[in-house]
């Protein structure tokens, strides 16, 4: 059994506003063991980018903040940790990719003066090593022209090329663990599949740790070896993604899967989950997805299930599998 490069143990991140306290992230506990890709699935609200932000310690203070819970890299708990700690971490064993890379590179920064930050801040490395370290990353992330590359400015780049850059960043010093959120959402699907098997090589050569954040079940199949599906903070259904995609047992996973439209079918309408995802902290008692679900009983309504195992290495979060 391979060591968890990353357990997370009953984490809870609230956010305080004026509303009150808002239960963003409510108990949940994922494990990604080397070399593994794990993807966290979910309706937009349901917490998955508060988890990422949450495992960085990236989360706004205030409002937000880690209330309770362990998130363990390596063993080490990242909770406790001083921020000296973190930035050590930080873009050395344990790198972000973010959603938007526009907004997450500096505009008046090169390309190879961004790279090489990270570079040179973790490795010592000069600024001409760092530079030559930009572009063997640029390379390998299969940008052309790469020494030329180097020295232009974000905005001369594409939406794609922009998100090669942000995993050439993350790449720089071979993290243990890549965490990508939403990392193909505003692309076309042409340049969507060439980020994925650029990720999923750096994951078979270097046997790289990959969290996965996307709501798109489709990059899930293709890439992910388990599956973690959440709503409203918490998980509702866990396991490997063979199983999931082929015998979901919680509503919900069920309702995700059947808004997918299918090649070999005709439809006038597509089907789409009724309702919306619940205001964090809203619903008090019961199962959070029972306003929701067509199969929801009065046991629902007031009890909230347990995450119980329902097949090997699968766990679901509902009445129905009692």
């Amino acid at each position: 059994m391979t060591q968890p490069i990353l357990q997370i143990e009953n984490l809870q991140t609230h956010f305080f506003t004026d509303r009150g306290q808002v239960p963003a992230v409510d108990g949940i506990d994922i494990i990604v063991k080397k070399g593994e890709i794990v993807g966290i699935v979910g309706e937009s609200g349901c917490g998955k980018s508060v988890t990422s932000l949450s495992v960085m310690r990236l989360v706004p203070n205030p409002p937000g903040k880690i209330v309770g819970g362990a998130i363990k890299f390596k063993g080490e708990d990242l909770v406790s940790a001083s921020e000296k700690r973190m930035r050590e971490l930080r873009g050395n064993e344990i790198a972000m990719i973010f959603q938007e890379p526009m907004t997450s590179l500096n505009p008046v920064y090169t390309i190879g003066d961004q790279i090489g930050e990270a570079v040179r801040l973790h490795t010592k490395a000069s600024k001409k090593e760092a530079k030559q370290r930009a572009v063997e990353m640029l390379k390998k992330v299969g940008i052309p022209r790469a020494e030329a590359i180097v020295d232009e400015y974000p905005h001369q780049l594409s939406g794609g090329m922009r998100q090669r850059v942000m995993i050439a960043m993350a790449m720089a010093c071979d993290p243990e663990l890549l965490i990508a959120d939403e990392p193909t959402t505003a692309l076309d699907v042409t340049i969507q599949a060439q980020i994925l098997d650029l990720m999923r090589k750096l994951n078979e050569e270097s046997q790289t740790a990959i969290m996965m954040i996307t709501h798109d079940l489709g990059v899930v199949a293709e890439m992910c070896h388990r599956v973690v599906v959440m709503y409203a903070g918490n998980i509702v259904e866990e396991g490997d993604v063979r199983t999931i995609l082929k015998e979901p047992k919680h509503p919900y996973t069920i309702g995700l899967l059947n808004s997918i439209p299918k090649m070999e079918e005709t439809k006038e309408r597509l089907y789409s989950i009724p309702g919306n995802v619940p205001i964090p902290g809203s619903l008090k008692v019961g199962c959070r997805f029972a306003p929701r679900c067509e199969h929801a009983t009065d046991q629902c309504r007031t009890e909230m299930p347990a995450l119980k195992t329902v097949g090997e290495g699968h766990r679901s979060r509902c009445w129905l599998n009692e």
